[in-house]
C-alpha cells in the first residue's frame, strides 16, 4: 500500500494511509537462488507484487530518518506473493495478513546490488517480465513513504538486525501467476531476479 495507483487498483482510491502498513514474513517464506515457486493450489488466486527490497546491514532500534541510510547496503527486486482471495477474507474480518502473505516461498528475492553502484534509493526504476512480457513497472520516487521513513517507523517497534530484508511496497499492475510462468525482475535495467513457477 505504498504506491497510490496500486491502492486504487485494489481499493478504488488513491488513499494514503495514516501510517505505513506493515506485516512480517517468516524465514521459511524466502525463495532465492533461482529456485522455483510452487503455486499453492489450496490458496486460490496467488498474485505477484514486484517490489524493491533493501538489505539491512547493521543493528538498529528507533532509528531517526536522517540516519536511516546508514542501515542498508544493498538493493534488489523481490516478489511479495499474495493469496489474494484469502487476503480479502482476512481484511473483511479484520484479521492479520500473515497467512496470505507469509506462506512458504512467498518472498522471492533477487541478487543484491550494492547501493553505491545505483542512483539514489528514491530514483530507482524496476520492472517484472512474465514469459518475456513486461507486466509491472515501478519507480521508487512514486512511493508515498520513502525507504528512510519506513525504516524510521518500523524500528520503533522491531529491532532491525543485520540481514533483515525490507520489501518496500508494490506499484500498480499486480496479477496472478500460473504454473509454467517464467518470471524475470529488473532493477535499473539489470536482471537481478529469475525463476519459474511450478
Amino acid at each position: 500500500m505504498n504506491y497510490a495507483l496500486h491502492n486504487k487498483e485494489l481499493h478504488g482510491t488513491l488513499l494514503k494511509t495514516e501510517e505505513p502498513v506493515i506485516f512480517t514474513k517468516a524465514d521459511s517464506a524466502l525463495l532465492n537462488n533461482h529456485k522455483p515457486f510452487f503455486v499453492p493450489d489450496h490458496l486460490g488466486r496467488v498474485d505477484y507484487e514486484t517490489e524493491v527490497v533493501v538489505r539491512i546491514c547493521r543493528l538498529g532500534k528507533s532509528i531517526p530518518r536522517r540516519f536511516a541510510h546508514r542501515y542498508y547496503d544493498a538493493v534488489t527486486v523481490g516478489i511479495d506473493f499474495t493469496a489474494r482471495e484469502l487476503q480479502q477474507k482476512l481484511r473483511e474480518k479484520g484479521r492479520p495478513w500473515e497467512i496470505c502473505k507469509g506462506f512458504d516461498g512467498s518472498a522471492a528475492i533477487g541478487e543484491w546490488v550494492g547501493k553505491e553502484g545505483l542512483p539514489d534509493i528514491q530514483s530507482l526504476h524496476f520492472h517484472l517480465d512474465i514469459n518475456g512480457k513486461t507486466v509491472q513497472e515501478g519507480f521508487t520516487g512514486d512511493m508515498m513513504y520513502q525507504v528512510d521513513e519506513i525504516i524510521e517507523y518500523i524500528s520503533q517497534f522491531f529491532t532491525l538486525k543485520t540481514g533483515d530484508l525490507l520489501y518496500t511496497g508494490t506499484p500498480a499492475g499486480v496479477g496472478p501467476v500460473h504454473i509454467n510462468d517464467h518470471l524475470e525482475g529488473y532493477l535499473e535495467g539489470q536482471k537481478v531476479l529469475e525463476f519459474n513457477c511450478k
